[in-house]
């Protein structure tokens, strides 16, 4: 969730190139990580207030450009009144004209996307009737993945050839300016930037939550378990927001390629962390009797076959991205970072025995 908000400031950095040109990439990154990390103190309702708004943005703008893009497709508004169809789904080249290998190669960048997600469980412990609202909220991932991802892209793909979208811009800007809206591209550049924000938010809320969480077993410092006057984890949001400053450092002396590393270092995190997730829910199912089973609330769909279809996914796109020139650093810089989390857990680890043993002592 850290390198997370590496990511997202470093994506802020870039977005603010638009409107001012002449600010430095790291001080409009520093300033992002600034005004996420008030809100993460205030308190929890304040983050759940921006965050609703964050997402509102996003929502509003993808589901008006789907509707304007459908609008093409059938009517032909901005396209001279002749309907724009979809045929563009499967001329130049076919439908998969990468093949199969494209699609897998894809799956890499749709999983960076996705990172974040998970984070969904760890608002379990500040949720309201969380038996209820975050079955209900998983479940409609579905239909929001149907819509805002399939949607979008299915517009996109039939109004444009997919061998020009890289050299023609945004395909978002790109239908609103067809429309007349010459403001498309700083409309959408801010959605992205409140995009960027909105992860950044979450990524900070997570990752304090996690070190609470870890501190309470005491497999993380003792001071992470101090929370502030709205029972906000104040030591953990300081902590993750900290290690977040190293974003800032790429930002200021390496900007052009910031985005490229902290990229790398979250999917190949998110692969981890993902494979732990699934690994986790598999050996929690195992040690069950057949009567807790059957006590669950949410249980897991297809135990075990799903398990397996997922590590199976996730070995998939981890050969892709060793398969891949431009992937592979994450699997080169993957070592250190995962190197650097295991020291650091073996420190803490020996100094808790150490201290456990002259508490024995005494």
């Amino acid at each position: 969730m850290t390198v997370t908000c590496m990511c997202e400031i470093t994506a802020v950095g870039v977005y603010m190139k638009y409107w001012f040109p002449d600010i430095e990439q790291w001080l409009t990154a520093l300033a992002a990580l600034f005004i996420m990390t008030l809100v993460n103190i205030i308190a929890v309702k304040v983050y759940g207030e921006f965050e609703f708004w964050f997402a509102l943005v996003k929502v509003v703008t993808i589901v008006g450009m789907i509707i304007l893009g459908g609008i093409i497709i059938i009517f032909g508004l901005g396209n001279d009144g002749i309907p724009a169809g979809i045929s563009n789904l499967w001329t130049n080249g076919g439908f998969l004209p990468m093949g199969v290998q494209g699609v897998l190669t894809a799956f890499v960048m749709v999983l960076f996307a996705y990172m974040g997600f998970e984070a969904i469980g760890v608002t379990a412990g500040e949720a309201k009737n969380p038996e209820e609202t975050l079955p209900s909220a998983i479940n409609k991932v579905f239909w929001r993945i149907l819509i805002f991802y399939v949607g979008s892209i299915f517009v996109i793909m039939s109004l444009y050839p997919w061998n020009q979208l890289g050299s023609i811009g945004s395909p978002f800007v790109l239908i609103f300016d067809r429309l007349g809206i010459r403001s498309a591209a700083g409309i959408i550049n801010f959605v992205v930037l409140t995009a960027a924000l909105s992860s950044c938010n979450v990524g900070i809320y997570a990752g304090a939550r996690m070190l609470y969480g870890l501190s309470i077993r005491n497999e993380a410092p003792g001071y992470l378990k101090k929370v502030g006057r709205n029972q906000v984890p104040l030591n953990g949001v300081l902590t993750t927001v900290g290690v977040a400053l190293i974003g800032v450092i790429f930002n200021y002396v390496v900007p052009g390629k910031a985005f490229t590393y902290v990229t790398s270092l979250t999917v190949i995190g998110g692969l981890f962390i993902w494979a732990m997730i699934v690994l986790t829910s598999w050996k929690f199912r195992q040690n069950l009797s057949k009567e807790a089973v059957s006590s669950l609330k949410y249980p897991m769909l297809f135990y075990p076959y799903g398990n397996i279809l997922v590590l199976a996914f996730l070995t998939a796109v981890a050969i892709m991205m060793a398969i891949d020139e431009e992937m592979r650093i994450a699997l080169y810089v993957a070592p250190f970072w995962f190197g650097l989390l295991f020291l650091t857990y073996k420190l803490f680890e020996k100094k808790a025995e150490q201290t456990e043993r002259l508490v024995i002592r005494q």
